[in-house]
């Protein structure tokens, strides 16, 4: 059987075309692009493709999350990336123990109940910076801080006392912590029993056993940088900036549904007062 030679090959005008719907998709997405561009500058750089969405969507646009990530990556705009975190916890072995109250479970029914703190430090040119944070676990807001040049009891001690000069905690709340030597010491535990707060700690060396706490420490440390600041003063106003402004107000947390800390607290106080 005689084959057939080939016949000429055929070119396919699709070129043009698909370039041309290119460039169309281009151009119907300058919109989308400046607005993600936009939010992810206010962010500090630090909101990721599903943030992005998620206060997108905030605005009123129908947008999509994988829209949202193939417009950053075309663009090259990325969000920023956690670090490790390093722990400065270190156990005083001749305290009695403490039991653990949270068992891993970090929610919380209303504010005032059930809290976390830890401890991070911050390079600076004229030494450390330490931070002590007390958060609550329903609205994951930072409802006290301390920072000095120490680690000392006082530190921690300072942040717990910020939290219940304002109005923050409730009778017999739980704060949690690791079982560092700040949070085991007798001065520690007499200022919470003078407050009305039950202690609570994990094991020594379980990032699971104070994730909340260590977790925010992360988002914070990405966020703001790692970047030896000139002076401690500076790296203050950088953190109390930081807390105050973009965390609470500003950042969608995934723990508490997307929205800010702020927003999780008005929300709760308006189902209890409904419900009173």
């Amino acid at each position: 059987m005689r084959r057939s030679r080939p016949g000429p090959l055929r070119l396919l005008h699709l070129a043009p075309e698909q370039g041309g719907a290119r460039q169309e998709r281009t151009d119907a997405e300058e919109d989308p692009a400046r607005c993600i561009r936009e939010i992810h500058t206010d962010s500090r750089g630090s909101c990721g493709a599903l943030r992005i969405t998620r206060k997108l969507r905030d605005q009123g646009h129908v947008v999509n999350r994988e829209r949202v990530a193939r417009i950053m990556r075309e663009r090259e705009i990325v969000g920023i990336t956690r670090r490790k975190s390093r722990s400065l916890t270190k156990q005083d072995r001749t305290v009695p123990p403490v039991p653990d109250l949270i068992l891993w479970d970090f929610t919380a029914p209303m504010p005032g109940l059930k809290f976390v703190g830890d401890i991070t430090c911050l390079p600076t040119a004229e030494g450390w910076l330490y931070l002590a944070t007390v958060i609550d676990l329903c609205a994951r807001k930072v409802v006290g801080w301390s920072m000095a040049d120490h680690m000392c009891t006082e530190l921690v001690a300072d942040a717990i006392r910020m939290a219940q000069a304002g109005g923050h905690t409730a009778g017999n709340a739980i704060f949690h912590s690791d079982r560092g030597s700040q949070y085991t010491s007798n001065q520690f535990r007499s200022l919470l029993g003078e407050l009305e707060i039950r202690q609570s700690t994990g094991l020594t060396g379980s990032c699971f056993d104070n994730a909340a706490a260590e977790s925010f420490f992360a988002v914070l440390k990405a966020e703001i940088g790692t970047t030896v600041r000139e002076t401690r003063a500076q790296a203050r106003q950088d953190v109390f900036r930081w807390i105050a402004e973009h965390y609470d107000r500003e950042r969608l947390h995934s723990a508490i549904g997307y929205i800010t800390p702020h927003q999780a607290r008005v929300r709760c106080h308006q189902r209890l007062d409904l419900a009173a």
